[in-house]
């Protein structure tokens, strides 16, 4: 695996600024030695209780009768409250009000909430939970995105988003394709499962500590629970042991559990899922199926396309709009389209409500496309790459933009010039020829190539999201306390935020004390989601900053009679005017001249309209792009596979920080890759998820990890935005980068043709599904 590049190695010696260096995690080494305190880990007040959700065993019916005398009578058991023990809202979605806490007396998914267990334990109250007799009226569940479909089941209205004729140029193309693609769903599989904690407070209020991407909501949701005003609940998130959009609305359930229980007992309460648990009760990603027609010419120019997306949304809302929205949005990726129609069917099924997932809806909508490219290429007998770069948006620097089907101007596109630079580098022409030859000769293991881009959009699509806060103090020894409105996940967010705090004071690093994410410090914070978390608190952070050091200079400058130009704050010192100052001097005599040394910062993501029903605007700031190229080798004869040899190279701008944007790219890659290869969900007819351990849900090991893994971020990168510092997002674009092991492993299979069929791969490509695939194309059929 090669090393992370370290672009701040050119710097000239001494130069200590942290800014655009290749810094360790903050808390890695709390990390690797078990140190790092997560919510389970905070030693808890004496007498604090636990709770436990007994659950449903049906996916559809009524609640006929409910026995709890055993759940009370069991040891250890203090309580167990109803839906009717609530003392306000019963609510726990993030905007619909369509999720109850526990159920009114419907079920709508196999391991819903219907009652709550307060113990003395974590395990008397998983034991008692299940004590229950429950008697239901049941119903025939609706599962599938045809039984959805056939029964009229949808969340919302369909969406449909046009440009142009797509009809029309379709039907005049000289040649069409058609097809689907079935898109499987992915478990979050977070290494810290969900858990929080609520602590009474005085007056009724409550402070809970959540393991929660959105502090604010976990506020907002447990004041109404509670009956009480937001300014009564303080939340509180030191770090998350993974979250990747599971822990953006799905926390909310814990957090109101707790704080309603430790309402109605006055004792602390905790609550924690178990791995089982959390995998039934939690939402995924969620399963799509797109079909497609296209219209091209003979050099593969596509002249018009038709997408139909069908999104399994499970049974309540949560974010599923803005989810179907962003793979509308997405559904071009990196290809300037002259007419297309978007169709989006948002279904209801009896299965947990599919929630957010690192890309948010944005890799099933490119996925879509790219099997479009794909099967073009089949149809032509012609090199996918060629297809690809023949459609790609207009570089940035030519005089004609292109228009993407939601009608914004794309300015900023460098795919042209990153994939070019990526084809060269990993020898993309050479190894495909060889790879032909090499299929030629040997029957048994056919291998695969694909270079796949991605364009990603970076910003909320809901407009108010694009906002943060920060809060900054100086202390009078100098030292600088860090507080914004963003969590930490183990994504490095809190770093690269100290990073920019750091380099306006010209201090270092080790100055900035980075402090948990409290609702109390930082009010109204926007989930830290939809790869923002940087862009927006650091801007946010960087405001705060450079007000409390405007200050200071002002104060000098006034003190020494000189300009302020002669003012500068680097390597840990304060020049002024000639003169060299330790900056605890120079914050000690400001103290003592009664500046202020705090400061609030705000930021707004500018030129940004959405109009999501006509679907037209510009709902995004910029693009961020990158390209991958993987290479696969199958076993005919059984449909195991595996990733031999993965490139990389993603556009991140100026980084902040290079080893944490490399080890995201690596991250995402292996996550995508698992999404589209071995982590298949699956689900029984009577609504129940039949893979929900580690026993029987896959996710890639160490061992999947491609056997050459070549991570590089593009040297030319910096944005055409006014983002912090030129950086640019990199949380979930990487994860799209997996697309290539999927097109690979459909080459692989492609190989074991004629040529005349396209092999139509479904996701998640298991070695089963590989294997029918293969019989498919020796038998003849497509």
């Amino acid at each position: 695996m090669n090393a992370p590049e370290r672009p701040a190695s050119a710097r000239p010696a001494g130069d200590t600024r942290p800014l655009h260096k290749a810094l360790p995690h903050d808390a890695a080494p709390l990390h690797v030695t078990g140190a790092a305190r997560y919510v389970d880990d905070i030693p808890t007040p004496a007498g604090t209780l636990h709770l436990a959700f007994g659950l449903s065993t049906i996916a559809r019916g009524d609640i006929a009768r409910m026995d709890l005398a055993p759940v009370l009578s069991a040891p250890g058991v203090v309580d167990v409250l109803t839906a009717l023990d609530l003392p306000a809202a019963n609510d726990v979605s993030p905007a619909a009000h369509d999720e109850p806490l526990l159920s009114d007396g419907r079920v709508h998914y196999h391991g819903q909430a219907l009652f709550l267990v307060i113990a003395d334990s974590h395990l008397a109250a998983r034991r008692a939970a299940r004590l229950a007799g429950i008697a239901y009226d049941e119903a025939p569940p609706v599962l599938t995105i045809d039984e959805a479909l056939a029964a009229g089941a949808f969340i919302e209205e369909p969406r449909e988003w046009t440009k142009g004729d797509a009809d029309d140029a379709i039907a005049a193309a000289p040649r069409r394709v058609q097809g689907r693609i079935e898109i499987g769903g992915q478990e979050h599989f977070y290494l810290e499962g969900q858990a929080a904690l609520a602590l009474p407070q005085e007056g009724g209020d409550m402070h809970v500590i959540s393991s929660t991407q959105h502090p604010t909501e976990i506020q907002h949701k447990v004041a109404e629970a509670l009956g009480l005003p937001m300014a009564a609940v303080r939340v509180e998130v030191r770090r998350m042991g993974g979250g990747f959009g599971g822990k953006e609305s799905q926390g909310n359930a814990l957090a109101v559990a707790c704080a309603v229980a430790a309402r109605a007992t006055g004792r602390p309460c905790k609550m924690r899922y178990d791995r089982d648990d959390d995998m039934v009760i939690t939402g995924k990603r969620h399963d799509f199926r797109i079909d497609y027609r296209a219209g091209f010419d003979a050099e593969g120019r596509i002249l018009g396309v038709i997408f139909e997306q069908f999104a399994r949304c499970g049974w309540s809302q949560d974010l599923s709009p803005a989810i179907a929205d962003r793979a509308m949005l997405h559904a071009d990726n990196a290809y300037d389209l002259p007419a297309a129609r978007i169709v989006s069917h948002r279904l209801r099924t009896n299965t947990a409500s599919a929630t957010a997932f690192r890309g948010f809806g944005g890799p099933q909508g490119i996925l879509g496309m790219e099997r479009v490219i794909d099967h073009i290429a089949a149809d032509l007998g012609r090199d996918p790459l060629k297809v690809r770069q023949r459609n790609y948006y207009p570089n940035h620097t030519a005089p004609r933009r292109g228009l993407t089907p939601y009608h914004m101007e794309v300015q900023d596109s460098v795919i042209d010039e990153i994939t070019e630079e990526l084809a060269e580098s990993a020898r993309y022409a050479e190894r495909r020829a060889a790879i032909a030859a090499w299929n030629a000769q040997n029957p048994i293991l056919k291998r695969g190539i694909a270079l796949t881009p991605v364009k990603f959009g970076i910003s909320f699509t809901l407009s108010h999201l694009n906002q943060a806060g920060a809060l900054v103090h100086v202390y009078q020894d100098g030292s600088i306390h860090l507080n914004h409105g963003g969590t930490e996940m183990g994504q490095g967010l809190f770093l690269k935020v100290a990073q920019v705090a750091a380099d306006v004071f010209g201090q270092p690093l080790e100055a900035v004390k980075i402090t948990a994410t409290d609702t109390a410090k930082v009010p109204n914070t926007s989930a830290t989601a939809a790869s923002s978390g940087s862009d927006l608190n650091g801007m946010a952070a960087h405001a705060a900053c450079v007000a409390i050091r405007d200050r200071l200079v002002g104060f000098l400058a006034q003190e020494h009679q000189c300009d302020p130009s002669a003012i500068r704050f680097r390597d840990g010192r304060v020049a002024v005017d000639g003169q060299d100052l330790s900056f605890p001097e120079v914050i000690d005599r400001a103290y003592r001249a009664r500046i202020s040394l705090s400061a609030t910062g705000f930021y707004r993501t500018p030129d940004l309209e959405w109009d999501r029903l006509r679907g037209h605007g510009r709902p995004f700031y910029y693009f961020a792009y990158g390209a991958a190229v993987s290479e696969v080798v199958i076993d005919t004869l059984t449909g195991e596979n595996r990733i031999l040899r993965a490139d990389l190279l993603h556009d991140v701008g100026r980084s902040l920080n290079p080893a944490l944007d490399i080890g995201q790219l690596e991250g995402g890659f292996v996550q995508g890759a698992g999404w589209l290869t071995t982590e298949e969900l699956v689900w029984d007819g009577a609504g129940r998820l039949r893979t929900h351990a580690p026993s029987t849900y896959k996710i890639p090991a160490c061992g999947d990890r491609p056997g050459v893994f070549n991570v590089a971020l593009w040297k030319k990168g910096r944005a055409r935005a006014r983002t912090i510092h030129r950086s640019k997002a990199v949380g979930e674009p990487p994860l799209m980068l997996g697309i290539s092991v999927f097109l690979a492993l459909s080459q692989a299979v492609a190989a074991c043709g004629d040529g005349t069929r396209y092999p139509a791969l479904d996701a998640p490509a298991t070695p089963e599904r590989v294997l029918w695939a293969v019989r498919r194309m020796r038998e003849g059929r497509a």
